[in-house]
């Protein structure tokens, strides 16, 4: 790595770690209701909504709420994108969306993943992106963190059969956390150059007149083939661009901040209205790494132990570190290939700028390399460069980064709760070892968390490796790869990977928006969200009711190195074994051939 690859990790690490602690601090209070001068403003929307907040809820009962006001969230979206034609907010006059796309996107919003299968500013309204999308996003990262939050009252409480009330959780959450701090993030991005509009799309002249080709038609419409079956293109120029306009900062600030990812361009951060800056670039990392940083420092003050949170946050930064170190290598080799095409090695060492492909020179690759990796390591999805055209390796260590269950901080809530559950798998392992009976934070991990802890590991590279599979062999799956062997191989695992973590991001080189993927996908981004989300609230549920044994000189520290080391041995040996072969076939395979 560069000295400019280090100083930009250090910044981004000290900004993270200043900004983190007080946002933890204060959720705390939040979810703990300890702001008064609130609760007249919550208690008007309970009662408009016939909630009762003193009415706390079993964890059945609090996964039934989630599941129910997430499957709403479904139609709503569904809904919105198959009538968006004649609802307002929509000069441009975007047509209803396909079913199989618009079932999709529905999931896809739900479930905080936000796989994009569609163009954001040639397919979907203003009105669609504002009222669904935005929404849902706000909505889908509210869940995730009100898990979390009832896991923790899990783990801190002991003989109660409740983890909180659902609705009370979740309304707390979205007006006192994830608005102010959205409001704050898209003045910045207005600020920065950032759109912010509802004005109809603008026709400009370009500085020169651009060349291009297009297919010929014939009457018919239908493209003319020459003999070799090729279409026949003819020459085009235009000396005009169309600028899509929309209010793209605040659907911004809150993909960002709630880990979500969808952006209201196809190019996502890459495009100069979602990401105009160097320094909107550097804001937006910190968005993504913020809310699942702060949440290190909540579980701390709400079991009682900050040394708990330090432990769990230092666990995630030494994977973190390493996963940018690899990336940001591997990027700064280049492409070998270059030599057999007679280019002199030293146009593609470091010092020239390493593997340029895919990635926007405004930004360059120690940008781009934190950027992909931040946004898979966090459940966000967001990108500013293209995976796809990253090195076999380099582009492995995001994939990797999604298949440890992103842990690495992870999604709002997802990423902690993930790391927690594999904390209660680490003192079962180190249980067996000792021969002696498991504890977490004083209570007893039995028979029924373990099931449950197993599920919730087992039940996304389950969804990604059989989805690969019957992608691999069915027709409709491969139809939609466009670089054959290892390298399509990998584009399918990534998206089966992105879809069952929730993650959102994608090798671009695989046509997903198609009746198979579409549907495929949205199974997988279905179950890998709420079929882990049910297994962590029935552990809440079944740890709340739990006694609270005493610390004895035989009770093994869930703080320190030793508990650190355990904690990331258990995530690499758990949740990266499952994947090896895959990666073999893909990412490794390709790299071996690029450099043998």
């Amino acid at each position: 790595m560069s000295a400019h690859a280090w100083a930009l990790l250090a910044a981004f690490s000290v900004a993270l770690l200043l900004l983190s602690l007080p946002l933890g601090r204060y959720i705390a209070h939040v979810m703990e209701g300890r702001f008064k001068a609130v609760a007249r403003i919550e208690n008007v929307l309970y009662r408009l909504c016939g909630i009762k907040p003193e009415a706390e809820m079993g964890w059945l009962q609090y996964a039934l709420a989630l599941l129910i006001f997430n499957g709403l969230g479904v139609l709503a979206i569904y809904a919105l994108q198959r009538l968006q034609l004649w609802l307002p907010l929509n000069p441009q006059g975007m047509g209803n969306v396909t079913p199989d796309s618009s079932f999709n996107t529905a999931i896809s919003f739900v479930t905080n993943t936000d796989w994009q299968g569609y163009g954001g500013e040639s397919t979907m309204s203003y009105l669609t992106q504002m009222l669904g999308l935005t929404v849902q996003n706000f909505l889908s990262s509210a869940t995730g963190i009100v898990v979390v939050i009832a896991l923790i009252r899990g783990i801190a409480r002991h003989s109660v059969k409740t983890i909180g009330n659902a609705w009370v959780d979740l309304t707390r959450i979205t007006l006192w956390v994830l608005l102010p701090l959205s409001f704050l993030l898209a003045l910045v991005q207005v600020q920065q150059g950032g759109i912010q509009n509802f004005d109809s799309y603008q026709s400009v002249t370009t500085l020169e007149p651009v060349k291009y080709q297009t297919p010929k038609l014939d009457q018919d419409g239908q493209p003319l083939k020459n003999a070799a079956g090729e279409p026949v293109l003819e020459d085009q120029v235009t000396s005009t661009q169309t600028l899509a306009m929309g209010p793209a900062s605040s659907q911004l600030a809150i993909k960002m901040l709630g880990t979500n990812g969808g952006g209201f361009f196809n190019a996502n951060s890459a495009h100069p209205y979602e990401n105009p800056t160097p320094l909107s670039n550097f804001i937006q990392m910190l968005a993504i790494f913020l809310i699942p940083a702060a949440l290190c420092f909540v579980f701390g003050r709400m079991v009682g132990d900050s040394r708990q949170g330090w432990t769990i946050l230092t666990a995630m930064g030494v994977m973190f570190i390493a996963s940018v170190v690899a990336t940001t290598a591997f990027e700064a080799q280049g492409n070998p290939q270059f030599a057999a095409l007679g280019v002199d090695q030293s146009v593609t060492s470091v010092q020239a700028g390493g593997n340029m492909e895919g990635k926007e020179t405004r930004f360059g690759i120690a940008e781009s390399a934190l950027f992909a990796t931040i946004t898979t390591a966090a459940s966000c999805g967001a990108v500013n460069g293209m995976h796809d055209s990253f090195t076999p390796l380099g582009g492995m260590v995001p994939l990797v980064n999604m298949q440890l269950g992103e842990v690495i901080f992870g999604g709002t809530g997802t990423g902690l709760y993930g790391m927690l559950v594999f904390a209660i798998l680490a003192v079962f392992i180190a249980g067996l070892m000792i021969g002696r009976t498991p504890e977490y934070l004083g209570k007893k991990i039995e028979a029924h968390e373990m099931k449950m802890a197993s599920m919730a590991i087992l039940v996304t590279p389950l969804l990604v490796l059989l989805g690969t599979a019957v992608a691999v062999m069915a027709d409709a799956g491969r139809a939609g790869v466009a670089n054959p062997g290892t390298h399509g191989f990998t584009e399918i695992l990534y998206a089966f990977t992105s879809a069952a973590n929730n993650n959102g991001s994608a090798f671009g080189g695989l046509s997903a928006n198609t009746p198979f993927y579409n549907v495929m996908l949205a199974i997988a981004m279905w179950f890998g969200r709420f079929g882990v989300i049910v297994p962590v609230l029935a552990i809440a549920g079944s740890l709340a009711a739990k006694k609270r044994l005493a610390v004895t000189d035989g009770t093994m520290p869930t703080h320190g190195v030793l508990f650190v080391t355990l904690l990331i041995g258990t995530v690499l040996l758990v949740g990266l074994l499952n994947y090896v072969p895959s990666l073999a076939l893909g990412p490794v395979a390709e790299h071996l051939m690029l450099w043998k």
